[in-house]
């Protein structure tokens, strides 16, 4: 473990979402399944390139776009357990952590963009 929460919590999320797309077998799923192995993933690797961001306005785009793709991959694990391809409680498991990244990414952003302003 890093001593970056949010870094560590995200790869621990991708590789969670890795699993679950593996694991979904259900015919015809593969479009669902696909966008939500990449909006989930995506989300740790935003995350990990805002570490080696070019500036200030690159670190804060990269975190907006992790929490972007938060949001997205919250869309496909609503949708793959309202079809029932996932069951409640992994749903519920997933959805809890991926809202502790929102939640952590949100004050990020924030916090990013009031020291932008103090050093302007």
């Amino acid at each position: 473990m890093s001593d970056n929460k949010l870094l560590d919590l995200s790869f621990e999320f991708a590789v969670q979402i890795v699993e679950l797309v593996d694991s979904i077998t259900i015919p015809k799923s593969a479009y669902m399944t696909d966008q939500l192995g990449r909006a989930g993933t995506s989300i740790s690797a935003n995350i990990h390139e805002a570490q080696y961001a070019h500036g200030k306005k690159d670190f804060i785009s990269k975190l907006e776009i992790a929490l972007k793709e938060t949001n997205e991959t919250g869309f496909w694990l609503k949708l793959l357990a309202r079809t029932g391809r996932i069951d409640q409680a992994q749903y519920q498991l997933l959805e809890r952590e991926r809202g502790t990244i929102q939640r952590l990414l949100i004050a990020s952003c924030r916090t990013a963009k009031e020291n932008q302003k103090g050093s302007s």
